[in-house]
């Protein structure tokens, strides 16, 4: 994601990326600084959304004329296309009057007097195609910013959302702890509008409070389609049968309307969680984290943890887990011995095997299998072998 947050903008510029939330936010802003600086009343916000050729064509008129007709009150004017949305690959955009009309819009961009500082022009579009004339043009003449969209395929990503909260949380003037911030970052996922709602009645939840703590984001932050699987997770580290059994319930539910997801993903999430338990057992027996530290000092013994002893496969690493994950593992791992998470994985596994090969109904296997986990001691066979 761009970082364009103080900087001072040019005359004219493109905003665009995957992040529709991050582009209309960085434009939103663009815009209403240059309205403060020029003054007066003649700024203008022009819809750049259209649905076929001739909507497309009236709105490029519309910037023209925006364009070319010179402010009556106040030094200058600020001109906002907002959410345009025939500059990428859309069939729209290669319709040939609308090729021809952008290619003529931006000849004129280029020859525009930006230098006078009389009129400034913002751009939003999420999709736009960097190869054709208008990108080059601005370019050339103001300044293109990109937002990318956050996802779980980069790893970097909650870094990147728990930095934007924080910075967002500090300009209301109030702080939040570390673990509060990385539960309200679990909770949300790579969602920018949604972290950005969150945040904002996280704020209105506290009233004259300064600081935000875990007990306000449970209390007040919902758990989206991200992260409906962590509560299954985590009901499954607590131990809690109740929980698990309802969070099983919604995540088969839920599963009927969405199909990318599957009972196969549900137990790779478990097998996951398992997993983090024993790595943080460990951790904790050869004394390299405590479980009675609060997250920020976690954090900073992680930070010391050596990499020798742990696989090169971050996925078997304990120190290839987001540090809250393996920090509320670590708080968790206590609820069962390390015998019983050993045979918890058997126990997956065997679940897995029989999705694959029986026509036992999943519902059953699932539940069965995660009431032996929760509900059933290890045998004292088991435990000497």
């Amino acid at each position: 994601m761009a970082k364009a947050g103080g900087k001072r903008a040019p005359a004219v510029v493109l905003v665009c990326g995957s992040d529709e939330f991050g582009v209309s936010a960085r434009a939103k802003q663009i815009y209403h600084d240059w309205c403060e600086q020029l003054g007066g009343a003649d700024h203008e916000i022009i819809d750049g959304a259209a649905t076929k050729t001739d909507d497309a064509l009236k709105i490029i008129g519309r910037l023209r004329e925006a364009l070319f007709t010179l402010p009556f009150f106040g030094s200058g004017k600020a001109i906002w296309l907002r959410d345009c949305n025939f500059l990428g690959a859309q069939r729209l955009a290669s319709a040939a009057s609308v090729s021809e009309a952008v290619t003529e819009l931006a000849r004129e961009l280029e020859a525009f007097d930006w230098a006078s500082g009389n009129v400034r022009l913002v751009i939003s579009a999420t999709e736009v195609d960097r190869r054709r004339v208008l990108a080059k043009v601005i370019e050339k003449v103001g300044a293109i910013e990109t937002f990318a969209g956050w996802s779980l395929d980069d790893k970097d990503w909650s870094a990147q959302a728990e930095a934007w909260a924080r910075e967002q949380i500090r300009a209301s003037k109030k702080n939040i702890t570390a673990e509060a911030l990385a539960e309200l970052v679990a909770r949300v996922g790579p969602d920018h509008r949604l972290l950005d709602s969150e945040v904002q009645k996280l704020i209105l939840y506290v009233g004259a409070r300064g600081i935000i703590g875990p007990e306000d984001v449970e209390a007040v932050c919902i758990r989206n389609k991200y992260a409906r699987a962590f509560a299954l997770a985590d009901a499954l580290g607590a131990r809690d049968l109740r929980q698990l059994l309802k969070c099983l319930d919604e995540e088969l539910w839920q599963m009927q309307s969405d199909r990318e997801a599957s009972e196969f993903g549900l137990l790779a999430g478990l097998v996951t969680k398992i997993r983090a338990m024993l790595l943080a057992k460990d951790m904790v027996r050869l004394g390299w984290v405590n479980p009675a530290e609060d997250y920020e000092s976690f954090q900073r013994r992680l930070g010391a943890v050596p990499s020798e002893p742990w696989p090169q496969d971050r996925r078997y690493s304990p120190l290839g887990l987001h540090p809250y994950v393996l920090f509320k593992a670590m708080r968790q791992a206590s609820n069962y011995t390390r015998d019983e998470l050993v045979r918890a994985m058997d126990m997956l596994l065997q679940c897995n095997q029989k999705l694959l090969y029986s026509d036992l109904d999943a519902r059953f296997l699932l539940q069965q299998t995660l009431i032996d986990i929760v509900s059933r001691a290890v045998p004292a066979a088991a435990s000497s072998a």
